[in-house]
């Protein structure tokens, strides 16, 4: 489908999804790495659509609807975007993700929007106050949109809505209240149903217009009674960002956890770099600034630059320590990238480091005054690195992470007794 609109450049994105949720069995998860996991589905498909069919699109994805059964006692809940604080996606184009989530007054965070059989004594959305309401879909949603992280991407709103003939003031306090945070947080947003039908008494009372089989228009901007037009008035009316968005540092995460994470188009039309192992690279143009201890999981940066992704770019694999210059990790294994080199990929063989990818930038020289940083016996990242410098990349897991005015060179593990030869320090170089 991506392939046959591709030409038609009105159709600008693909939502992937509608709605995941629990089927009668079983229930989605985000990052188990198994056949339910839509965190790795929407991923890989993002990555395909991209790449095989329509470079161009956005690649909209949407968090988990629904898990858990609905009763009383039993676990359930309403997941929306909660799961990308520690997990997120890296397509091979990072400028092309979206995430969406959808909300309706009847449905709330741990309820599913059933009345009777399902009903639980959860709250619902219109349960909750103002204050609460916001705050609730900050944390589920908003979030995402925080500069800084790894996660940061657009959100989008792609369903919400109610009824013309809705009679219940909290339902209708829930529109009035929902309609502000849009306007509020500046959220993009598409009603649903935009378009309906009447006739003959009857009509879907939610739709914004409604048409007759004659044709007859009816609905928000017809009906002086449609108590939904103030509150969609402000909406449409208010003043946003428009234009193009001023650039800014990207970050991104690698988990290679199950598999391969190479959202490096530079990479992919190269033939395998470490054959047998797993492998994780950086999205053209970014470079490894952290590593986890363990759990196989990475950081990725543009900040401070230079762009390593332009063409001319200088790339060596590197197995050994055949360009280690100085010993900067006495007693462990050290592999170092040639002189004026960072490194932009990594590889495992289960969860031993197997070998690095290091990328000279064209047309620049990088720093060489360097330190060695140490985080086998916990985390060791700049003091604001969970607000504005990548975010939770690896929850559980210590984290090395250099500053970002530098750039890491090398990377020491050890084999020895009760070591895995998983990463234990960094070399961070200054970038000049």
């Amino acid at each position: 489908m991506a392939s046959r609109y591709r030409t038609n450049k009105r159709v600008v994105g693909a939502d992937l999804y509608n709605e995941v949720r629990r089927n009668i069995t079983d229930d989605p998860n985000w990052g188990w790495g198994n056949d339910k996991d839509w965190q790795a589905a929407s991923l890989l498909a993002g990555n395909r659509i991209l790449t095989e069919a329509n470079p161009d699109l956005l690649i909209i994805v949407e968090g988990i609807n629904w898990t858990g059964i609905p009763l009383d006692g039993l676990p359930h809940g309403r997941p929306t975007l909660t799961p990308v604080r520690t997990l997120s996606h890296t397509l091979v184009d990072p400028n092309k993700l979206v995430y969406s989530a959808h909300f309706y007054g009847y449905t709330g965070p741990n309820h599913s929007g059933a009345y009777g059989t399902g009903e639980t004594h959860d709250a619902r959305y219109q349960d909750l106050t103002r204050d609460q309401l916001f705050a609730e879909i900050d944390r589920s949603a908003q979030y995402v949109t925080t500069d800084g992280q790894h996660h940061t991407a657009p959100v989008w709103i792609s369903e919400f809505g109610t009824g013309a003939e809705e009679t219940d003031p909290a339902a209708r306090a829930w529109f009035t209240n929902f309609t502000d945070y849009l306007v509020a947080r500046d959220l993009d947003f598409a009603y649903w149903p935009l378009l309906g039908w009447k006739g003959n008494g009857r009509g879907d009372s939610w739709a914004l217009l409604r048409y007759d089989p004659d044709g007859v228009r009816g609905g928000i901007l017809d009906d002086p009674n449609d108590w939904r037009a103030a509150a969609w008035t402000r909406l449409i009316g208010a003043a946003g960002r428009t234009g193009p968005i001023a650039p800014s540092a990207r970050w991104n995460m690698l988990d290679l956890g199950s598999t391969d994470a190479q959202p490096s188009l530079r990479m992919r039309a190269r033939p395998d770099w470490d054959s047998g192992a797993r492998k994780g690279v950086c999205p053209d143009g970014e470079r490894i600034i952290g590593l986890a201890h363990t759990g196989n999981r990475g950081l990725c940066t543009t900040i401070g630059g230079p762009d390593l992704g332009a063409p001319g770019a200088d790339i060596t694999v590197v197995r050994d320590e055949s360009y280690v210059r100085d010993d900067w990790a006495t007693g462990y294994t050290k592999l170092q990238c040639p002189t004026g080199m960072a490194i932009t990929g990594y590889s495992v063989r289960g969860a031993t480091v197997s070998a690095i990818l290091c990328t000279r930038p064209a047309g620049a020289a990088l720093g060489t005054r360097a330190r060695t940083l140490w985080f086998d016996r916990g985390d060791n990242r700049p003091a604001n690195s969970t607000d504005g410098t990548g975010g939770e990349f690896a929850s559980g897991a210590y984290k090395g992470q250099c500053n970002a005015d530098e750039y890491a060179a090398g990377v020491a593990f050890t084999r020895r007794v009760g070591s895995s030869g998983t990463p234990d320090a960094l070399l961070c170089t200054r970038l000049a």
